[in-house]
């Protein structure tokens, strides 16, 4: 498992005094304000920081980390991306899994026939969609439903679906 989640990415600057615009990976913005520090991936690197300041606007955030007071600083890390330790990350209830840990996994029929991988996750209106890849490199989408998503065993590696649920 990953021992560090990435939460957004560096997009720009904002403002003259340092803060960077971050365009978020998660469904709760507001979980920004309670991270007191974070990594920035710079060059193959984990650089820590400490959070200063959060701003939420209407699709992003604006961070003011310590030791980026201006906009010179923050120029640099434009297009980094920004990560959390796993030990850092919310507590999740029940039956829900970060992405992190989905991504990859084997994909198999209630009948026990190999799918593929699970290769993405995608957002729509209601509920996620799943992106399989199979082995000849053909997608098969599938609702993130409990009517399809019959178990995920993280320890094995496996997710068994129900394929009539297939797009």
């Amino acid at each position: 498992m990953q021992e560090y989640f990435e939460i957004g990415q560096i997009v720009n600057t904002h403002g003259l005094k340092g803060y960077v615009r971050v365009n978020p990976f998660t469904d709760d913005m507001e979980r920004f304000l309670e991270i007191k520090c974070l990594y920035v991936a710079f060059k193959n690197e984990l650089i820590e920081f400490k959070v200063e300041d959060v701003r939420i606007a209407k699709t992003t955030v604006n961070l003011k980390l310590e030791g980026i007071d201006d906009i010179n600083q923050a120029e640099k890390y434009k297009g980094c991306y920004l990560k959390i330790a796993r030990k850092d990350a919310k507590k999740l209830e029940k039956n829900t899994y970060f992405i992190a840990d989905l991504i990859g996994l084997d994909v198999y029929s209630e009948n026990n026939q190999l799918l593929g991988k699970l290769d993405d996750i995608f957002k729509t209106g209601s509920n996620d969609v799943y992106v399989i890849k199979s082995e000849d490199g053909k997608q098969i989408l599938l609702p993130a439903i409990s009517q399809a998503i019959k178990s995920i065993n993280l320890d094995n590696g496996i997710i068994i679906v129900d394929v009539s649920y297939v797009v």
